[in-house]
Protein backbone atom coordinates (compact mmCIF):
# COMPACT_ATOMS: atom_id res chain seq x y z
CA UNK A 1 0.00 0.00 0.00
CA UNK A 2 1.98 2.99 -1.42
CA UNK A 3 1.69 6.33 1.06
CA UNK A 4 0.94 9.39 -0.72
CA UNK A 5 4.26 11.99 -0.80
CA UNK A 6 4.30 15.32 0.80
CA UNK A 7 0.73 16.00 0.59
CA UNK A 8 0.32 19.80 0.94
CA UNK A 9 -2.24 21.92 2.69
CA UNK A 10 -4.26 21.77 0.08
CA UNK A 11 -4.08 18.31 -1.11
CA UNK A 12 -7.28 16.57 -0.97
CA UNK A 13 -7.96 12.89 -0.14
CA UNK A 14 -11.30 11.69 -1.67
CA UNK A 15 -12.80 8.63 -0.19
CA UNK A 16 -15.27 6.67 -2.77
CA UNK A 17 -14.84 6.60 -6.59
CA UNK A 18 -18.71 5.94 -7.41
CA UNK A 19 -20.61 8.86 -9.32
CA UNK A 20 -20.26 11.99 -6.78
CA UNK A 21 -16.86 10.91 -5.35
CA UNK A 22 -14.79 10.38 -8.92
CA UNK A 23 -17.05 13.70 -9.83
CA UNK A 24 -15.51 15.92 -7.10
CA UNK A 25 -11.83 14.30 -7.79
CA UNK A 26 -11.53 14.94 -11.85
CA UNK A 27 -12.69 18.35 -11.03
CA UNK A 28 -10.03 18.90 -8.62
CA UNK A 29 -7.38 17.12 -10.54
CA UNK A 30 -8.48 19.64 -13.53
CA UNK A 31 -8.25 22.75 -11.69
CA UNK A 32 -4.58 21.32 -10.24
CA UNK A 33 -5.19 20.11 -7.38
CA UNK A 34 -3.31 16.97 -6.26
CA UNK A 35 -5.75 14.30 -4.88
CA UNK A 36 -5.42 10.84 -3.36
CA UNK A 37 -8.41 9.08 -4.01
CA UNK A 38 -9.07 6.01 -2.36
CA UNK A 39 -11.71 2.77 -2.71
CA UNK A 40 -12.33 -0.45 -1.67
CA UNK A 41 -13.17 -1.85 -4.80
CA UNK A 42 -10.36 -2.73 -7.00
CA UNK A 43 -12.72 -2.25 -10.05
CA UNK A 44 -13.35 1.83 -9.32
CA UNK A 45 -9.55 1.90 -8.75
CA UNK A 46 -8.70 0.64 -12.13
CA UNK A 47 -11.19 2.65 -13.64
CA UNK A 48 -9.64 5.60 -11.99
CA UNK A 49 -6.01 4.99 -12.10
CA UNK A 50 -5.52 6.43 -15.43
CA UNK A 51 -7.00 9.35 -14.88
CA UNK A 52 -6.37 10.35 -11.30
CA UNK A 53 -3.05 10.79 -10.02
CA UNK A 54 -3.17 8.93 -6.84
CA UNK A 55 -5.58 6.17 -6.52
CA UNK A 56 -5.32 3.50 -3.90
CA UNK A 57 -7.53 0.36 -2.49
CA UNK A 58 -8.37 0.41 0.84
CA UNK A 59 -10.78 -0.56 3.52
CA UNK A 60 -11.42 3.00 4.85
CA UNK A 61 -13.11 1.83 8.00
CA UNK A 62 -9.56 0.49 8.89
CA UNK A 63 -8.12 3.21 10.57
CA UNK A 64 -4.67 1.55 9.97
CA UNK A 65 -5.26 1.51 6.67
CA UNK A 66 -5.86 5.02 6.66
CA UNK A 67 -2.80 5.52 8.52
CA UNK A 68 -0.49 3.75 6.38
CA UNK A 69 -1.89 5.74 3.47
CA UNK A 70 -0.99 8.89 5.13
CA UNK A 71 -4.18 10.60 5.58
CA UNK A 72 -3.32 12.47 8.82
CA UNK A 73 -1.06 14.44 6.24
CA UNK A 74 -3.86 16.07 4.57
CA UNK A 75 -5.81 19.54 5.16
CA UNK A 76 -8.90 17.96 3.64
CA UNK A 77 -11.25 14.72 3.01
CA UNK A 78 -14.12 14.09 0.71
CA UNK A 79 -15.94 11.07 2.61
CA UNK A 80 -18.40 10.31 -0.60
CA UNK A 81 -19.58 6.84 0.41
CA UNK A 82 -22.83 6.02 -0.61
CA UNK A 83 -25.42 3.64 0.95
CA UNK A 84 -23.31 2.11 3.14
CA UNK A 85 -24.06 4.12 6.12
CA UNK A 86 -21.86 1.89 8.42
CA UNK A 87 -18.78 2.37 6.02
CA UNK A 88 -19.47 6.11 5.67
CA UNK A 89 -19.68 6.78 9.62
CA UNK A 90 -16.92 4.99 10.62
CA UNK A 91 -14.54 6.23 7.71
CA UNK A 92 -15.50 9.88 9.20
CA UNK A 93 -14.88 8.66 12.93
CA UNK A 94 -11.29 7.62 11.45
CA UNK A 95 -10.73 10.62 9.80
CA UNK A 96 -11.67 12.30 12.59
CA UNK A 97 -9.02 10.14 15.27
CA UNK A 98 -6.29 10.69 12.38
CA UNK A 99 -6.67 14.99 12.72
CA UNK A 100 -7.69 15.24 9.22
CA UNK A 101 -8.45 19.08 9.97
CA UNK A 102 -11.32 19.44 7.21
CA UNK A 103 -13.53 16.58 6.63
CA UNK A 104 -16.34 17.11 4.41
CA UNK A 105 -19.27 14.03 3.79
CA UNK A 106 -22.29 13.30 1.44
CA UNK A 107 -25.03 12.14 3.30
CA UNK A 108 -28.16 10.61 2.17
CA UNK A 109 -30.95 11.71 4.92
CA UNK A 110 -30.63 14.06 7.63
CA UNK A 111 -30.27 11.61 10.37
CA UNK A 112 -27.54 10.49 8.37
CA UNK A 113 -25.85 13.51 8.71
CA UNK A 114 -26.22 14.23 11.97
CA UNK A 115 -24.70 11.14 13.05
CA UNK A 116 -21.38 12.36 10.66
CA UNK A 117 -21.50 15.75 12.38
CA UNK A 118 -21.20 13.83 15.57
CA UNK A 119 -18.75 11.62 15.03
CA UNK A 120 -15.96 14.31 13.00
CA UNK A 121 -17.67 15.68 9.91
CA UNK A 122 -17.14 19.37 9.44
CA UNK A 123 -19.11 19.82 6.88
CA UNK A 124 -22.03 17.12 5.62
CA UNK A 125 -23.34 17.50 1.77
CA UNK A 126 -26.70 16.28 0.77
CA UNK A 127 -25.86 16.12 -3.04
CA UNK A 128 -29.25 14.18 -3.97
CA UNK A 129 -31.38 16.94 -2.17
CA UNK A 130 -29.47 19.98 -3.11
CA UNK A 131 -29.90 19.29 -6.95
CA UNK A 132 -33.61 18.41 -6.80
CA UNK A 133 -34.24 21.88 -4.61
CA UNK A 134 -32.20 23.87 -7.82
CA UNK A 135 -33.71 22.06 -10.45
CA UNK A 136 -37.49 22.26 -9.00
CA UNK A 137 -36.62 26.19 -8.36
CA UNK A 138 -35.59 26.54 -12.28
CA UNK A 139 -38.40 24.97 -13.47
CA UNK A 140 -41.24 26.92 -11.32
CA UNK A 141 -39.62 29.89 -12.07
CA UNK A 142 -37.42 32.47 -14.23
CA UNK A 143 -34.29 31.03 -12.71
CA UNK A 144 -31.21 30.00 -14.51
CA UNK A 145 -29.22 28.74 -11.26
CA UNK A 146 -29.85 28.84 -7.61
CA UNK A 147 -28.29 28.78 -5.14
CA UNK A 148 -29.95 28.86 -0.97
CA UNK A 149 -27.89 29.32 2.02
CA UNK A 150 -28.64 28.11 5.83
CA UNK A 151 -30.10 31.40 6.99
CA UNK A 152 -33.25 31.94 4.33
CA UNK A 153 -30.57 33.52 1.82
CA UNK A 154 -30.06 33.01 -1.41
CA UNK A 155 -28.13 34.00 -5.06
CA UNK A 156 -29.49 33.19 -8.33
CA UNK A 157 -29.13 34.11 -12.20
CA UNK A 158 -31.79 35.87 -13.88
CA UNK A 159 -32.78 37.47 -17.19
CA UNK A 160 -33.06 40.74 -16.97
CA UNK A 161 -36.93 41.83 -16.27
CA UNK A 162 -38.65 44.10 -18.74
CA UNK A 163 -38.74 47.09 -15.89
CA UNK A 164 -34.83 47.18 -15.60
CA UNK A 165 -33.68 47.53 -19.69
CA UNK A 166 -31.91 50.73 -20.82
CA UNK A 167 -31.96 51.85 -17.43
CA UNK A 168 -29.44 52.08 -14.53
CA UNK A 169 -29.41 50.06 -11.39
CA UNK A 170 -29.86 53.57 -9.83
CA UNK A 171 -33.17 54.29 -11.70
CA UNK A 172 -34.79 51.10 -11.70
CA UNK A 173 -33.62 50.27 -8.03
CA UNK A 174 -34.57 46.69 -7.79
CA UNK A 175 -33.13 46.65 -4.10
CA UNK A 176 -35.39 49.39 -2.61
CA UNK A 177 -38.58 48.52 -4.80
CA UNK A 178 -38.21 44.31 -4.27
CA UNK A 179 -35.83 44.07 -1.82
CA UNK A 180 -32.96 42.09 -3.82
CA UNK A 181 -29.05 43.76 -4.66
CA UNK A 182 -28.10 42.42 -8.27
CA UNK A 183 -24.38 42.01 -7.62
CA UNK A 184 -23.19 41.10 -11.50
CA UNK A 185 -24.34 42.10 -14.80
CA UNK A 186 -23.48 39.11 -17.68
CA UNK A 187 -23.84 40.83 -21.49
CA UNK A 188 -23.25 38.12 -24.49
CA UNK A 189 -19.86 37.82 -25.21
CA UNK A 190 -18.88 40.08 -22.63
CA UNK A 191 -16.69 39.59 -19.22
CA UNK A 192 -18.90 39.25 -16.41
CA UNK A 193 -19.67 42.96 -14.70
CA UNK A 194 -19.57 43.69 -10.98
CA UNK A 195 -22.77 46.17 -10.63
CA UNK A 196 -22.51 49.46 -9.55
CA UNK A 197 -25.52 52.01 -9.47
CA UNK A 198 -24.60 53.53 -12.95
CA UNK A 199 -24.39 49.81 -14.48
CA UNK A 200 -26.95 50.46 -17.29
CA UNK A 201 -29.01 46.74 -18.06
CA UNK A 202 -29.93 45.37 -21.63
CA UNK A 203 -32.82 43.47 -22.36
CA UNK A 204 -30.96 40.26 -23.05
CA UNK A 205 -28.66 40.47 -20.02
CA UNK A 206 -28.33 38.26 -16.86
CA UNK A 207 -28.32 39.56 -13.41
CA UNK A 208 -26.91 38.06 -10.89
CA UNK A 209 -28.99 38.73 -7.54
CA UNK A 210 -29.04 38.45 -4.35
CA UNK A 211 -30.98 38.43 -0.87
CA UNK A 212 -33.82 36.89 1.25
CA UNK A 213 -34.88 33.86 -0.74
CA UNK A 214 -38.56 34.74 -0.61
CA UNK A 215 -37.54 37.54 -2.10
CA UNK A 216 -35.34 36.78 -4.91
CA UNK A 217 -37.87 33.57 -6.03
CA UNK A 218 -39.99 36.73 -6.97
CA UNK A 219 -38.13 39.14 -8.26
CA UNK A 220 -37.03 35.91 -10.90
CA UNK A 221 -40.15 35.56 -11.54
CA UNK A 222 -40.56 39.41 -12.82
CA UNK A 223 -40.96 39.91 -16.79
Amino acid sequence: MAKFRNPTPTSVVIIGLGRFGSAVADSLVRMGQEVLAIDENQALVDRWADELTHVAQADTTDDQALRQLGVADFGRAVVAIGTDIEASVLTVLALAEAGVPDIWAKAITRKHGAILERVGAHHVIYPEFSMGERVAHMLTGGMMDYIEFDDEFSIARTLAPSFTWNKTLADSAPRSKHGVTVVGVKRTGEDFTYARPETTVSRHDHLIVCGPTGKVEKFCNIR
